[in-house]
C-alpha cells in the first residue's frame, strides 16, 4: 500500500509562485506514487482576526487555485479543514500530552506575538492543532519546507507521548523536504517570498500580466555579494524562478545561455528579467485557464463536499480508536 501524506495550507492571502515553487507543485507530483491528503485549514486561519465571509471566500478561492495547480480529488483526498470537526477533537486529546514548555519554544509563535497586545490561546496552541490534522489520518509523511520542520518535530513527539501513555496506535510521521525551491521577495532578495510583506514582495500565481512583468522588470539586481558567492541574491532568485519555470515548460536551453553570458561579465539584467517573465508566464497561463474553467464549471463546492465525506469516513475511525484508548464515551 502505498504511504499516505498529509498536507495543508491557509486560505488566507494570495497564493504566490514562492507556495507553487516551493510546495504546491510538489503535492501535485506526490499524488503519482503516494496516497495524499490535503486540507485547507480554515481553523487555523481564525487564529488571526478575519471576517466570516472572507474566510469562506477565501477558502473557496484556495481550493480553485490548488486544483488549478494540479490538486487531483480524483486521486487525492481535498477539503476543508472544518467540515471534519475531529480535528479540534484529536486536538483537545493531543493537547494533554504535549507539554506546555514545548509550545513556548514555537519559532512562528514567538514571533506572531512579538509586539502584539492581544495574544490569542489559539496561536499558542496551534501546533497542537497542526499534529493533530497529521496523526488524524495516521500519516506516514508531511511534505515541509525547511521552515516547518520544527512543527513536524513536534508532532513526532506528541504521537510518541500519547502513543507510550495509552497505548501504540500514531506512527511518527516523517518529513518529505522538497528539493529547496525557496523564492525569495522580488522587492528585497534578502527575505523569502511572502505575502505579509506587502504586494511588491510576491507574485501571485493568478495575478494579471501587466502587474507581473512590473514586478519582474522592477526586480531588485545588485544588492552586494553574499560570503562565498558568486553573484548577489537578487540576480540567483532570479536565475532560480527562471530555471524552475523552463525546467517546467521543458526548455532550459535559454538558462545555459544566460549563465554563461553571466559567467562572461556581459549579462544584461533586463533580458535576465525578460526571459523570466516569458517563462513564468508560460507556467501561469495555462495554471490560470485551468482555473477559469473550474470556476466555471461551478463544481468547487461539490468537489470539496465529497472529499470532506472521504476525508470523515478515515477520521471518525481514528478517532473511535483514540476514544477507546484513551477511556473516552
Amino acid at each position: 500500500m502505498a504511504e499516505r501524506l498529509f498536507s495543508g495550507i491557509q486560505p488566507t492571502g494570495t497564493l504566490h509562485i514562492g507556495n507553487y515553487f516551493g510546495a504546491v507543485r510538489n503535492w501535485a507530483a506526490l499524488q503519482a506514487d503516494h496516497e495524499c491528503v490535503y486540507c485547507i485549514v480554515d481553523y487555523h486561519a481564525i487564529t488571526a482576526e478575519i471576517e466570516p465571509k472572507t474566510l469562506r471566500a477565501s477558502s473557496r478561492a484556495m481550493a480553485l487555485d490548488l486544483m488549478a495547480c494540479g490538486i487531483d480529488p480524483e486521486r487525492s483526498i481535498f477539503f476543508v479543514q472544518s467540515a471534519v470537526p475531529e480535528h479540534t477533537e484529536l486536538a483537545w486529546i493531543l493537547g494533554c500530552v504535549t507539554s506546555y514548555g514545548d509550545l513556548s519554544r514555537m519559532t512562528q509563535f514567538k514571533e506572531k506575538s512579538a509586539g502584539t497586545e492581544f495574544v490569542s490561546a489559539g496561536l499558542f496552541a496551534y501546533p497542537v492543532l497542526q499534529a493533530a490534522d497529521i496523526l488524524l489520518y495516521r500519516a506516514d509523511g508531511v511534505p515541509v519546507g525547511e521552515d516547518q520542520v520544527q512543527h513536524l518535530e513536534l508532532s513526532r513527539r506528541v504521537a510518541r507521548r500519547f502513543n507510550a501513555r495509552f497505548g501504540e496506535f500514531f506512527p511518527e510521521p516523517e518529513a518529505i523536504v522538497g528539493k529547496g525551491a525557496r523564492i525569495m521577495s522580488l522587492a528585497d532578495p534578502t527575505q523569502k517570498m511572502s505575502k505579509s510583506a506587502g504586494e511588491a514582495h510576491y507574485v501571485g500565481v493568478m495575478e494579471d500580466e501587466a502587474s507581473i512583468r512590473k514586478k519582474v522588470r522592477s526586480a531588485v539586481t545588485d544588492v552586494g555579494l553574499t560570503p562565498g558567492a558568486d553573484m548577489s541574491p537578487g540576480v540567483a532568485n532570479l536565475f532560480e524562478i527562471l530555471e524552475l519555470s523552463t525546467t517546467l515548460s521543458e526548455n532550459t536551453s535559454v538558462v545555459a545561455e544566460l549563465r554563461q553570458e553571466f559567467a562572461a561579465g556581459h549579462l544584461m539584467y533586463s533580458r535576465l528579467k525578460d526571459a523570466v517573465f516569458e517563462h513564468l508566464m508560460i507556467v501561469l497561463r495555462s495554471i490560470q485557464a485551468r482555473r477559469a474553467e473550474l470556476e466555471a464549471s461551478g463544481m468547487v463546492e461539490k468537489t470539496l463536499a465529497e472529499g470532506a465525506e472521504k476525508a470523515r469516513a478515515i477520521a471518525q475511525e481514528n478517532i473511535a480508536a483514540v476514544r477507546e484508548l484513551a477511556g473516552l464515551g
